[in-house]
């Protein structure tokens, strides 16, 4: 059974998670190094590829730097961090060159690579694969990883602590199938994405629960910005069926939303359609309570059906299976959470506070989103942060071949038994995402999330006195356990559970802190933005929630 381990001292980079991130920061990482790439999943999903609008860049002769850099800021509702947005819209054609040697084929009209408008873009700048551009990004960069001989990608493996010695990362805790052990490396790159499956409502897969900021956070890693959560004004809803997003390109096109009577629930705001996500998805709340519906009507009837097969092939055979007709049907739409503006506080080489962990992609707050992110800008993100980790500087780990024996142990389900169910975590798991929905959403007040934090707390400080928590919080290095299979399912659910409502709580702390209304942050009991609130929350283990002034 010791064979079946991941060589434990072998590795100069972990990188955790095989989204955009984490596999673009393989590919840029120099090629010396020998990687790690531990994906929790067995199969192709995340986030990244579920991504459908595009990549924003300038790449016609009437857009410019500037003007993708002002969209940029004035979406950001004056948070962004001048120097990040520089870098950003700067590197964005080069990365977009980059990804067409990797084998990147975006879609193509007669002036060349085509390009669509995106909510509160000022031109047609967002490049795109159809409506599957994310899918089409992941296979590419999966492609190119695969053929390196310096990185070993391992499916299955959950990280489930990072580790971490007078404010050094070295490594990382790891459930393997049924074996818990520790895996030790120089460095260690978080790209395990945001937490948009904390809500009950969300167009994000089942692992974007939030669980690289909780990693993160135990570690002494400084976190920022997690109030802002940003709600995608229209994603699919169908009673009983799974929220799916309907691209923002959709409107771009031309698209519009109806309400029960047939008027726009937008007319008021200043690009109606294409105004700001965070303002589109609060109209549409407003319009559907006073109506008293679940959902507004998404009309394309106005765009060529030719065009909407070309460019939304995904979207019509989504709808379709859905026993909706979106070329004579309205799609019914309401807002759900979809990107997370904070995440672990990172400078402009992804590094965080912590010697040796970085953190690239929706796990990261770099400071470019500000309080809403403009759209297209997050796989963007991706690509040109990456790209910072081709000068990382990866110096011999303090520790010398620590994890080179450790013992094997079994033990037993019946000695680290607790009385929660499997059946009894994932409804603890249900119940905590619509709270967090009803309380955290698209509107919040302080009465109801005070509430939630204190139902949170109680909750979580329980959990943390469970044996099999107690004994991955506590396992030494030199060991590593073995557990059964139902032993496994129940020590993943409780980890599910214990990273959530962690993740809940940081963030409820940084809702309350910041008692004004901005981006993607909605308070319905501070309703305005605030001059001397511009400036970023900033969370750090064992000090008091702070600010941090914006970088000019």
């Amino acid at each position: 059974m010791n064979s079946a381990r991941i060589t434990s001292n072998s590795w100069d980079v972990i990188v955790v998670g095989a989204g955009a991130a984490g596999l673009m920061t393989c590919i840029e990482l120099p090629p010396h190094l020998k990687i790690l790439l531990l994906n929790r999943n067995t199969s192709k999903r995340s986030a990244s590829r579920w991504a459908q609008g595009g990549i924003a860049a300038v790449t016609r002769e009437e857009d410019s730097l500037q003007s993708h850099a002002d969209d940029t800021f004035r979406a950001g509702c004056g948070l962004c961090d001048t120097d990040a947005v520089k870098m950003l819209v700067e590197h964005a054609p080069q990365c977009v060159e980059r990804l067409q040697k990797l084998g990147m084929e975006f879609d193509r009209d007669s002036k060349g690579l085509a390009t669509t408008l995106e909510a509160a873009h000022s031109h047609r700048r967002v490049l795109h694969v159809q409506d599957r551009t994310g899918r089409a990004l992941v296979d590419v960069l999966r492609e190119q990883v695969e053929k390196r001989s310096n990185i070993v990608h391992c499916r299955g493996v959950r990280v489930t602590q990072l580790l971490v010695e007078h404010n050094c990362c070295d490594g990382v805790q790891v459930l393997d199938g049924p074996l818990l052990y520790w895996i030790q490396s120089k460095a260690v790159v978080l790209a395990s994405g945001g937490g948009g499956h904390l809500f009950a409502n969300t167009t994000n897969p089942a692992q974007a629960c939030g669980e690289g900021l909780a990693l993160a956070w135990k570690a002494g890693a400084a976190i920022e910005d997690l109030e802002f959560f940003q709600f995608h004004p229209t994603a699919l809803k169908l009673q009983g069926a799974t929220s799916f997003l309907i691209s923002e390109a959709v409107r771009g096109e031309g698209a519009v939303l109806v309400d029960r009577d047939g008027n726009s629930p937008v007319a008021h705001l200043l690009r109606k359609d294409l105004a700001p996500r965070d303002q589109v998805s609060r109209a549409l709340v407003k319009t559907m309570q006073s109506q008293g519906v679940s959902h507004i009507g998404l009309d394309l009837m106005n765009i060529p059906p030719e065009k909407i097969f070309a460019r939304f092939p995904s979207i019509i055979q989504r709808c379709r299976e859905m026993g909706i007709d979106p070329l004579n049907n309205l799609i019914p739409v309401a807002p759900a959470a979809h990107y997370w503006m904070g995440g672990v506080a990172t400078d402009m080489q992804a590094a965080t506070s912590v010697s040796g962990l970085y953190a690239v992609g929706e796990v990261a707050c770099t400071g470019v989103h500000g309080a809403n992110r403009l759209a297209s800008n997050s796989l963007l993100e991706c690509l040109v942060f990456a790209s910072q980790m081709s000068v990382i500087n990866v110096t011999e780990s303090s520790r010398k071949n620590i994890i080179s024996n450790q013992t094997f142990l079994t033990k037993l389900s019946n000695n680290l038994d607790c009385e929660q169910s499997e059946n009894d975590l994932q409804s603890s798991i249900e119940d905590l995402r619509k709270l967090f929905w009803k309380e955290v959403g698209v509107n919040r007040s302080k009465k109801g999330m005070q509430d939630a934090l204190n139902n949170i707390r109680l909750d979580l400080d329980s959990l943390n006195k469970n044996a099999l928590l107690e004994l991955v919080s506590n396992q030494s290095i030199d060991i590593c356990n073995s557990f059964d299979e139902g032993t496994r399912r129940k020590l993943n659910l409780l980890l599910d559970l214990n990273h959530r409502k962690l993740t809940c709580l940081l963030t409820l702390n940084a809702c309350l802190f910041r008692t004004e209304s901005r981006g993607g942050h909605y308070r319905l009991d501070s309703p305005a933005t605030l001059p001397y609130w511009r400036c970023h929350s900033r969370q750090k283990k064992g000090q008091t929630i702070s600010t941090r002034p914006v970088r000019e």
